[in-house]
């Protein structure tokens, strides 16, 4: 092989590009299930290096590399770019004396490679993707069998690169999928929220009932908020506590007609908890907006081993005896069962500022 020109690149570069980038390997963690083929492949040769090469734009990148200390090289004299314009096994049983390899640094330099033998990673669709190679600094012949191990090897690569390929393509599926259920879910909610309110409104209702409906309607948009403020953020397993509840409490200042604060600690909870808490301060604000007065502030805290949600309102304080987990309405009853999903206690008392009420969710870290 000559040095790397423009010739040797295959008619259809930017296809097999777009082929490499679809598996998403390229600069990837070794993984255990390469590196076991190419010992394999290195102790069935009995030679002391093999690779399973990735060839890039510019590079020959290795996803694993038994035998050479060495991540990735450039595209210009690998020889794994030459054995990606076939479907055939590239062999060179001595490299020194073949036409195809004399001009190759790898060859001609202090490396002093000799024998190499590489098996094209065809895909599904049949692009070369890169190579399974073996490579000595001893000239050797290669037998008929130990090209076809060499290509089944090449094959249980392409099998778990496939493979990754269809589960990453299953989990997008699956996120998309879950993401419309999600949309059809607050869609519902919202409907529900609204037809309660319209029966709110019927001639033959009674007072009461009138009342009733409206806070069933209140509690289902709640709902329906809370999910809308959870879907927005992203996938992951932890999320800030803070960013949620400052977009939840731009929303609820709005609704419930009183400016609501939010501050304390900047920290990270688990995803999985994000709709409880988010529940857990619309009840909170709701009360305090319909019993308190001023103000209302929204606390996070964080301890050594607890995270702390206080809702604070500047109103005449909580009745005297009031119970936080048993008193009450159904909104005190809401909180106590969400705190406890939480594995986690109410506690009720007075504002900080001396004025008012304030109720704190603790749960642990």
């Amino acid at each position: 092989m000559t040095a790397f020109t423009p010739s040797i690149i295959p008619r259809n570069e930017p296809q097999r590009l777009a082929a490499v980038r679809r598996y998403d390997i390229l600069d990837t963690p070794p993984d255990g299930a390469f590196d076991r083929v190419t010992v394999i492949a290195a102790r069935r040769f009995g030679v002391p290096i093999a690779i399973i090469s990735i060839v890039d734009s510019d590079r020959i990148w290795f996803k694993s590399h038994h035998g050479l200390p060495v991540e990735q090289i450039d595209r210009e004299p690998g020889l794994c770019a030459s054995a990606i314009l076939s479907p055939e096994p590239h062999i060179l049983p001595d490299a020194s004396v073949d036409p195809r390899s004399l001009a190759n640094p790898l060859v001609a330099g202090d490396f002093g490679l000799r024998f190499y033998a590489g098996v094209p990673l065809t895909t599904s669709d049949g692009f070369n993707l890169g190579t399974l190679c073996v490579i000595d600094k001893a000239p050797r012949t290669v037998a008929a069998d130990e090209i076809e191990d060499l290509k089944d090897l090449a094959s249980v690569v392409m099998d778990q690169m496939e493979l990754r390929l269809s589960a990453r393509n299953a989990v997008a599926k699956a996120e998309i999928l879950a993401r419309e259920i999600d949309h059809r879910v607050m869609n519902s909610l919202q409907f529900v929220s609204g037809m309660l309110t319209l029966q709110s409104r019927g001639d033959h209702l009674s007072d009461a009932t009138a009342e009733q409906l409206k806070i069933a309607a209140n509690r289902v948009a709640a709902v329906a908020r809370v999910h809308r403020h959870f879907q927005s953020g992203e996938a992951a397993e932890f999320t800030s506590c803070i960013t949620f509840l400052r977009r939840l409490c731009a929303d609820l200042s709005d609704i419930v007609g009183k400016p609501i604060s939010v501050g304390g600690d900047e920290g990270e909870v688990p995803t999985t908890r994000i709709q409880s808490i988010g529940l857990i301060v619309n009840e909170l604000v709701t009360n305090a907006a319909k019993h308190g007065e001023g103000k209302i502030d929204v606390y996070f805290r964080i301890t050594s081993k607890t995270h702390e949600i206080s809702v604070c309102d500047e109103g005449s304080g909580l009745p005297s005896g009031y119970n936080p987990t048993s008193g009450g309405g159904l909104g005190t009853k809401v909180v106590a069962a969400l705190a406890s999903q939480l594995d986690g206690r109410v506690i009720a008392g007075r504002s900080p500022s001396g004025r008012g009420s304030c109720v704190t969710v603790a749960f642990p870290a």
